[in-house]
């Protein structure tokens, strides 16, 4: 079972103002890793986080072709981190996407609903494991599963 603890949420939900963005790591289905700074990662529930995603592009093509995702976060200030790992939906219109969207502006996260042009999406990633940054896994979603 997955539940966010307070402290996860509130650093988690203040990341970008504080400084420490999370890392987001994919893979495309070939393999090819990918990483990169995401500044509107927000938590939704006790076992979610969602993220726009505004390029369109390869992150969000490994992402779909692999739905296997990692959020990396370190707050070095409040000696905290932990690693998620994530399953990914991609949601590029609809309720979802609507819903989601409204929470990051709510949040302060983004300004604007959709992207000039039409690019982007929003990224809800369930989260499967969470661990230390060292490795351990500290809570499960299916006991004993394997990445």
């Amino acid at each position: 079972m997955i539940r966010l603890t307070e402290e996860m949420a509130r650093l988690i939900n203040s990341a970008r103002d504080d400084g420490y963005p999370c890392i987001v790591g994919t893979a495309s289905g070939d393999g090819t890793p990918n990483c990169g700074y995401i500044g509107t990662v927000l938590t939704v529930g006790d076992d979610s986080l969602i993220y726009r995603d505004r390029t369109g592009r390869v992150p969000l093509e490994h992402v779909e072709d692999n739905p296997k995702v990692i959020v990396l976060f370190r707050n070095t200030g409040s000696d905290a981190g932990w690693k998620f790992r994530c399953t990914a939906s991609v949601y590029r219109e609809g309720a979802v996407f609507d819903e989601m969207s409204d929470r990051l502006l709510q949040s302060g996260l983004v300004t604007e609903r959709y992207l000039q042009g039409g690019r982007g999406a929003i990224v809800v990633l369930q989260i499967d494991q969470v661990l230390t940054l060292f490795g351990e896994v500290l809570q499960e979603r299916v006991p004993g599963q394997r990445w």
